[in-house]
């Protein structure tokens, strides 16, 4: 049974079925959620280490593959954030406590003068559904803000985003400030006018166009 509830999990999340009440898609409409079925799944005694394990973060890496392969689009990986949100409300207070060991920490930010935040967005979710802690620092987030949140978290990887060509410039101060005081410290950056050419000029640890390539490359070190 409680097999079953974690394929059910699984495709709730892929499809983005927050809950019973969502509308979407209109094939699962009246049938629970990620909400629903994650709390029946903890009343049943699975550990919450193993729904993330075996339900959530399957399912986000089924999505982000397709993603990868142009199979589904910006849309569909909202609506999943919303099921996986649904479903993470209820193992929050396990996290809380410590119960679920995270990954690590990843520390988000859209660079300073740049206020987009969709991008950002996306890889926040795609990490956090693939069991990472994430710290979204927001947009237009200046370099100090940046080495002010490393310093609370000198064992996370940062991850910089940008939509324009003027503010990704601003990426290079940002990973000379970081790394000047913590070398060691990954510093992965991302966007519409960012290339590989560009990663390694200003001495990133990494540049990837979808968040899944990101997550695939986390999965290797």
């Amino acid at each position: 049974m409680c097999n079953d509830l974690l394929k059910q999990l699984g495709v709730c999340i892929e499809r983005g079925k927050a809950d019973a009440q969502s509308p979407h898609p209109a094939d699962l409409k009246g049938q629970p959620g990620a909400a629903e079925l994650t709390a029946k799944l903890l009343s049943a005694g699975v550990a919450p280490g193993e729904i993330l394990q075996k339900a959530m973060i399957p399912a986000m890496k089924r999505l982000g593959d397709r993603f990868s392969q142009g199979l589904v689009f910006i849309p569909d990986l909202i609506i999943a954030a919303k099921a996986m949100k649904a479903a993470m409300q209820h193992l929050k207070p396990y996290f809380e406590a410590g119960e679920v060991q995270k990954k690590g920490t990843f520390v988000l930010g859209t660079v300073k003068g740049d206020l987009h935040d969709i991008g950002k967005n996306l890889v926040g979710m795609v990490l956090e559904g693939n069991g990472y802690r994430v710290i979204d620092l927001g947009v237009n987030v200046s370099s100090d803000r940046f080495l002010q949140t490393v310093e609370e978290h000198p064992d996370c990887r940062v991850g910089l985003s940008a939509l324009l060509t003027t503010t990704m410039l601003y990426m290079d101060e940002i990973v000379k400030t970081v790394k000047s005081h913590f070398p060691q410290v990954p510093i992965f950056i991302g966007g519409a006018p960012v290339t590989p050419e560009f990663n390694q000029q200003i001495g990133a640890n990494g540049y990837f166009p979808d968040p899944q390539q990101l997550v695939n490359f986390l999965e290797t070190k």
